[in-house]
């Protein structure tokens, strides 16, 4: 008989990156292993859909834990509203004696834990440690969650990405179309507001590059610090997902991502799993999956005389930028794949029903 996981997930059609890493475990080897129950805490929309979408999980979560009896529960947690809507779900597990497994996917660690009063640290230190597991998703990231919970209760499992196969083939053979691609949230945090000066500087040696940045938020401002002369070469479409935005990595060359603060970001992953090259900065677990100089750059965040110039060089050297694409695949294929994910989360499971097993 398969054991019971109680997954906590944002919607599977929210946006973000975490939406991207739950979408794989559907249908996937983990959902043969195990008989998963996936919950939906949060969902896209005015504050009464959120908060309507919040209630109603909580309500489900208290019928599964009480009849569907699950061996563990996995969280999926990021900071600010996450964690205080997946709070209550893991005091509700603690109640009812289910191991709790804590996937913390957050990026900022300053703005959520060490610039909180002592207070809000106590709260954070408290929630997280009724968990008997917390995931990381880098071995830096394992050291910052180490100053709230025992380093030996965090497991590192990195995020995954998907082969394109035919997008990959795709690549190799396809024209020059001197495109940029940025996806995620346009914020500060993802260092957009530096994209503005890495236009310029790209566009005046290469009139005709062209800037994608998908994603929502803050749009206006970017588009405010964008000089007159090459407003035209940036396009902002939205929040763009499946068939649309396989397209928009068919047609890209490059994948761009400037961040200030990165856990493991799936937005790269995906980049790579459709042999793209990267230029992005040294935060958080992107230099375990962008190899300098081999698959792509990294620099400091805000360095965005360096990033230009990397975009130039890519886009001028066709021979070098689809050799960084096929880089990208092979790390991609070799150590970063879901079923490799999938086997150490399941390494995770095992323990956590282990260690349950001796208390009862």
């Amino acid at each position: 008989m398969k054991k019971k996981v109680c997954m906590v997930v944002p919607s599977f059609t929210a946006k973000g990156g975490i939406t991207s890493v739950v979408n794989g475990y559907r249908n996937s080897q983990l959902t043969e292993d195990y008989d998963v129950r996936f919950i939906e805490t949060y969902c896209d929309g005015s504050v009464i859909q959120k908060t309507s979408k919040a209630l109603s999980a909580y309500l489900k979560f208290i019928y599964t834990a009480l009849f569907w009896k699950p061996n563990l529960v996995h969280v999926h947690t990021s900071f600010g509203g996450s964690f205080y809507r997946k709070a209550l779900i893991i005091e509700i597990a603690s109640l009812s004696k289910i191991p709790v497994v804590n996937h913390v996917h957050g990026a900022d660690f300053d703005e959520f834990y060490r610039k909180k009063s002592q207070k809000k640290k106590k709260t954070i230190e408290k929630i997280y440690n009724k968990c008997i597991r917390t995931i990381a998703l880098s071995e830096e990231w394992k050291k910052n969650l180490a100053e709230i919970v025992p380093e030996q209760t965090i497991r590192v499992v990195e995020n995954y990405g998907i082969l394109q196969e035919d997008l990959i083939k795709e690549k190799l053979t396809k024209s020059n179309n001197k495109l940029i691609l940025f996806l995620g949230f346009i914020c500060e945090r993802k260092g957009c507001f530096d994209i503005p000066a890495i236009v310029d500087q790209v566009c005046s040696k290469i009139p005709d590059a062209r800037f994608i940045l998908g994603g929502s938020g803050e749009i206006e401002k970017v588009k405010q610090k964008l000089s007159a002369k090459y407003k035209d070469n940036v396009e902002f479409p939205g929040w763009i997902r499946n068939e649309q935005k396989r397209q928009y990595l068919r047609e890209a060359d490059i994948f761009l991502l400037p961040s200030y603060n990165e856990g493991m970001p799936m937005a790269i992953l995906d980049a790579m799993g459709c042999g793209l090259p990267i230029v992005s900065t040294d935060v958080g677990g992107i230099p375990k999956i962008v190899r300098q100089g081999i698959n792509g750059y990294l620099y400091k965040p805000g360095d965005s005389k360096s990033m230009a110039c990397a975009i130039i060089e890519y886009l001028t050297d066709d021979e070098k930028r689809l050799k960084a694409g096929r880089e990208s695949v092979d790390v991609i294929r070799e150590s970063y794949s879901l079923q490799q994910n999938i086997d150490k989360l399941e390494r995770v499971y095992t323990e956590v029903e282990r260690l349950r097993n001796d208390k009862l």
